[in-house]
């Protein structure tokens, strides 16, 4: 019993020991954008953008690992990469464009942070934001974060799996959802929410960052059981994504195609489940997760900066440093300017997406390069999905500027 008891110990550490790391990348998963841009499809469309969940979560794979094996490979992040590979002018560009991503990342993560205190202790939005600011910043440049990490993704956890475990018991329109999930539609007037969607899945700076952690740790992606256990976390994001908007199409949808702006409401689907605190224990993670959430988008700014340098991610540096400033700092004040908070959120996603094509075909051509990747640049079969991938969300985006958003 007792030699059981140690080997599922040791399994279960084990398998944290790689999960974990990748939660503080796909957090992002279930961040105030991801709330509130699920909100958003779910209450506005019904069941018609789970396709969008879907396609973003493959893309998301795909880029990741891809991302991770140019850490890897390199032992460059992709920011470093950039900087070091691609001429001046044109990586000037794609870093800046990528830093502004980061700083439209941070304000979402911020307004959803103060926007929990708001629903918490009645403080008003922009107080808020200054206290989520100083929390956050305190916790980048000390060692506060680890303290409460666990906490952090105890609670994010719990509303994540509680919205997972209510579409057991919710009126669901399975026939509908499962169309839904397989057939692409952009009902009218919805390519703003589903650029959202997609800009909340795919984050920008996620891929930035992610390529920094995963070189740093020296992890093997040859290893058949990091890769599953990566993908595992990514498929569980799926999941509450999808679980997230099937609650607003089973409970908020009305038909009209008109989108509720509130999300409050995201606490009150969780009534059935969590009774009385569900308000407020949904409140509860939103702020640790608009903290957590921040701190990554400070990371991720702090990482991209520091690459224009030709410099890793290193807090005690004063690039790094300057780097998750210019990140926060502008953030913060752009918070000050919005009228309504939920559209902030919504908007600050949809800006993920127009920022990534950037990404991902600077991406493309520093893993497709043998001068970069030698031997291990990408098979010719990975660069026709990878330009697939690139030409989708090229597409969208020119479909979002032509309908005028």
């Amino acid at each position: 019993m007792m030699q059981f008891f140690k080997s599922s110990t040791k399994e279960a550490m084990n398998f944290l020991r790689y999960v974990g790391p990748g939660l503080l990348v796909t957090v992002g998963f279930i961040d105030p954008g991801n709330w509130a841009s699920n909100i958003a499809a779910g209450s506005g469309y019904g069941y018609t953008l789970l396709w969008m969940v879907t396609l973003s979560t493959i893309m998301l794979i795909i880029l990741q690992h891809n991302a991770a094996h140019l850490g890897i490979v390199t032992g460059k992040c992709l920011s470093e990469a950039t900087s070091l590979y691609i001429n001046k002018g044109f990586k000037n560009i794609i870093l800046l464009t990528a830093v502004a991503a980061s700083i439209a990342t941070a304000m979402a993560e911020l307004l959803g942070g103060a926007m929990a205190l708001e629903m918490l202790f009645h403080i008003p939005v922009k107080i808020g934001t200054f206290i989520i600011l100083g929390i956050v910043l305190i916790c980048q440049f000390t060692n506060a974060y680890s303290r409460i990490e666990k906490l952090i993704i105890l609670f994010v956890s719990l509303i994540g799996f509680s919205f997972l475990f209510e579409i057991c018991i919710a009126d669901i329109e399975w026939k509908q959802a499962l169309i839904g999930w397989v057939k692409p539609e952009i009902p009218k007037g919805s390519l703003p929410v589903v650029m959202s969607v997609l800009g909340a899945v795919v984050m920008p700076h996620n891929l930035f960052l992610h390529s920094e952690i995963i070189q740093s740790r020296e992890w093997n992606l040859k290893d058949e059981n990091v890769i599953e256990q990566q993908l595992f976390s990514m498929i569980i994001g799926w999941a509450i994504n999808s679980a997230m908007i099937l609650m607003a199409a089973a409970i908020l949808y009305q038909g009209n195609g008109h989108s509720i702006d509130d999300i409050h409401l995201a606490g009150s689907m969780l009534t059935p489940l969590l009774g009385n605190a569900a308000s407020i224990i949904f409140a509860l993670a939103l702020l640790l997760a608009g903290i957590s959430s921040s701190i990554t988008a400070g990371m991720a700014g702090g990482t991209i900066f520091s690459g224009i340098f030709d410099h890793p991610y290193d807090i005690h540096h004063k690039d790094t440093k300057l780097g998750v400033l210019i990140t926060m700092i502008p953030a913060t004040l752009m918070i000050l300017l919005i009228k309504s908070p939920f559209d902030g959120l919504i908007y600050s996603q949809m800006f993920l997406a127009v920022q990534l094509p950037i990404t991902i075909f600077t991406q493309i051509y520093l893993t497709s390069s043998k001068k970069v990747m030698g031997k291990y640049a990408n098979s010719k079969r990975l660069k026709i999905i990878l330009f697939m991938i690139a030409l989708i969300v090229t597409f969208l985006n020119i479909c979002l500027f032509v309908t005028g958003f």
